[in-house]
């Protein structure tokens, strides 16, 4: 039965942000179309003096609607409708957090949490300036921070599935930073598929490279950010990035990095 299946429980709970009791009301209220709470509690298998609270919940939330008869019975909201309600509940809670930020921004005291780290840093030894980036959203918001700081050059070597992914997570940064003089060029292998992203950014150099398998960033030949997995074979979560800060390594790669282009171009 549909309504005792554990998996789409879990997959609800997650997906809406309820909880066990929320979710078993709900399907059961589904499953009926209209009910009352005690018929609820009984068929959802909830203790009837949570079932008020919870029906409640639902109804705040956009997943019921309470019919004022005697007895109150509860009017299932079509799914499709509870969809759209949860998205723009999630898209409002998301531009007051995004504003919340901005406005942190701007205040002093991220000036003075900037002071603080640039005395800070100056008591790292250069050999420090490294560490392991485990999974792949991580590494994704490392590789965002470092090209939104570049000033000079972006190179990327990857392949033609993270080239597709890269434009789509990077297209708005990569962009910003070619308009401001950096100089972007990516190598990669391409497909149909990959060919159709050539077009779908501006400001950005890409070459083909048949084979290629390496997977790097070199931010102003000194910050070199190393994919270490094969990203065909590897989750995304087991992915792990190496970061390094060094201007001989850096310029050491950069020059070889020119090689290749200048083979390919």
């Amino acid at each position: 039965m549909i309504t005792n299946n554990p998996e789409l429980i879990n997959k609800l709970r997650n997906t809406f942000s309820l909880n066990l009791y929320e979710v078993k009301i709900w399907l059961a209220l589904l499953s009926k179309g209209i009910s009352t709470a005690g018929d609820l509690s009984d068929t959802a298998n909830v203790p009837r003096s949570r079932t008020y609270d919870v029906l409640e919940g639902l109804e705040k939330k956009g997943f019921v609607i309470m019919k004022l008869t005697k007895p109150i019975k509860y009017l299932a909201v079509e799914p499709e409708n509870v969809i759209e309600n949860h998205k723009r509940r999630i898209l409002n809670r998301a531009e007051v957090k995004v504003k919340s930020i901005e406005n942190f921004r701007g205040s002093n005291l991220v000036k003075e949490l900037t002071q603080l780290h640039s005395k800070g840093i100056k008591f790292v030894e250069p050999t420090d300036l490294s560490g392991v980036i485990k999974g792949r959203n991580n590494i994704y918001n490392y590789m965002n921070n470092l090209i939104r700081n570049s000033e000079s050059q972006i190179i990327i070597s990857t392949s033609v599935n993270g080239f597709i992914r890269k434009i789509k997570a990077f297209k708005e940064e990569l962009e910003k930073a070619g308009k401001r003089g950096v100089n972007v060029r990516i190598i990669t292998t391409l497909n149909e598929e990959g060919e159709k992203y050539l077009n779908e950014i501006n400001n950005v150099r890409v070459l083909k490279c048949d084979n290629n398998v390496s997977r790097f960033l070199i931010v102003d030949e000194k910050d070199v950010l190393f994919l270490l997995m094969n990203d065909e074979e590897v989750h995304p979560r087991y992915d792990v990035g190496l970061w390094v800060k060094s201007d001989v390594f850096g310029k050491s790669l950069n020059n070889m990095f020119n090689y290749m282009w200048e083979k390919l171009n």
